[in-house]
C-alpha cells in the first residue's frame, strides 16, 4: 500500500476545523471512525492522549471520553479538555460506577455514530498518520473487519516513529497466535456493527478475548507493521507493574480456556499456548528480577526470595 494510493479512500462527507484556541480552524476531511477513550483518574495524561487524536493526518469523525467513575476530578477534565475543540467532536460519557475497562469501552461504543470504531487508552498516544494509513487499507481491503498495527514504548518527549513506504497489509488467518496477540488495543480500528462486545465480568485480558472472538469468528483481520501508536510506561516488571504478571497470566490462560468451551480453540492449540505462555511468564519473572538487581543491588536474589 502506498502513502497515498490511488485507490478510494475511506473520507466522511463531513469535515471538522480543529486548531489551538484563538486561531481560525481549517476545515479538514475526516474519516468515518468513532474514537473511544475509556478514562480513569487521568487528569495528567488525557489531554495528550486527545491532542495525538486531534494531530492525524486525518482526523476521526468524533471522539468518545468515558469516564469510569474516577472521582478525582477527571471528569472536571474531561469537559475542560472538549471545550477546547469544536463543539460536538469531543463527548464526554459518564458511568454510574466504575465497571472497568470493558464497561467503558462498551459505553462508547454503544454511543459511537460511526462506520468504524477504534480505541486509545488515556495515557497512551497515537502516531500523525495511523488513521490514514490504517483508512487506506480498508479502503483498499472493504472486508476487513479488524486492522491492527505495532506499538512501541517510549517517552512521550520523543518523536513519533519514521513510517517506511510501501506500507504491506497482512490478513491474519483465522486461527490463535501462539505467540502473543498481534492486536494491542490501542492499534485498532474495526466495524462497528460487529457482534461482540468486550466481557464486563473481566479485569485483565478483556481485549484480548474480544480480538480472539473476531477472528476466530471468520472474521477478516489484517495487521501493518509500522509503530503508529506508544505506551508511555516502562516496561513489565518496571515501576511495580510486577505485581499484575501473575493476574495477567491466569486471565490470559482463562481467555483461552473459555474460547475452548466456545467451540473456537482446539484443544491441541490450547495447551500448546499454555506451554508457550508459561514460558514467556518464566522469561518475565527471571527479567523482572535482573532490573530489580540493576536498579537496586540490595533487592534480594532468587534465591533468596520467599
Amino acid at each position: 500500500m502506498q502513502a497515498n494510493n490511488e485507490a478510494g479512500k475511506l473520507r466522511s462527507d463531513e469535515s471538522v476545523g480543529l486548531a489551538p484556541a484563538g486561531a481560525a480552524p481549517a476545515p479538514r476531511p475526516t474519516a468515518p471512525v468513532s474514537v473511544v477513550v475509556p478514562c480513569y483518574r487521568c487528569v495528567d495524561t488525557i489531554e495528550p492522549a486527545v491532542a495525538s487524536i486531534a494531530a492525524q493526518t486525518l482526523i476521526p469523525a468524533e471522539v468518545l471520553l468515558v469516564d469510569d467513575c474516577s472521582g478525582d476530578g477527571t471528569l472536571e477534565q474531561l469537559h475542560e479538555v472538549a471545550r477546547s475543540y469544536p463543539v460536538g467532536w469531543v463527548r464526554v460519557l459518564t458511568l454510574p460506577r466504575n465497571g472497568g475497562p470493558s464497561a467503558a469501552r462498551n459505553l462508547g461504543w454503544a454511543h459511537a455514530r460511526q462506520t468504524y470504531v477504534a480505541f486509545l487508552d488515556a495515557d497512551d498516544t497515537w502516531h500523525p498518520e495511523k488513521l490514514s494509513i490504517q483508512m487506506d487499507a480498508l479502503a483498499d481491503d472493504p472486508q476487513i473487519a479488524l486492522i491492527a498495527h505495532a506499538m512501541n514504548v517510549q517517552p512521550r518527549t520523543q518523536p513519533p516513529p519514521v513510517v517506511r513506504y510501501p506500507v504491506a497489509v497482512r490478513v491474519l488467518p483465522a486461527k490463535l497466535p501462539l505467540l502473543g496477540s498481534p492486536f494491542p488495543t490501542a492499534s485498532i480500528v474495526l466495524r462497528r456493527d460487529l457482534p461482540f462486545r468486550f466481557d464486563e465480568n473481566r479485569r485483565r485480558a478483556e481485549d484480548f478475548m474480544l480480538w480472539a472472538q473476531v477472528l476466530l469468528s471468520g472474521h477478516r483481520c489484517a495487521r501493518i507493521d509500522p509503530v503508529l501508536a506508544s505506551w508511555h510506561k516502562p516496561p513489565f516488571g518496571a515501576g511495580g507493574l510486577s505485581g499484575d504478571m501473575p493476574a495477567m497470566y491466569a486471565a490470559a490462560r482463562d481467555v483461552r480456556r473459555s474460547l475452548h468451551a466456545l467451540g473456537l480453540l482446539s484443544w491441541p492449540r490450547m495447551r500448546a499456548a499454555d506451554a508457550l505462555s508459561l514460558l514467556r511468564y518464566g522469561r518475565r519473572i527471571v527479567l523482572t528480577r535482573a532490573r530489580r538487581l540493576a536498579a537496586d543491588p540490595q533487592a534480594p536474589r532468587l534465591d533468596q526470595a520467599s
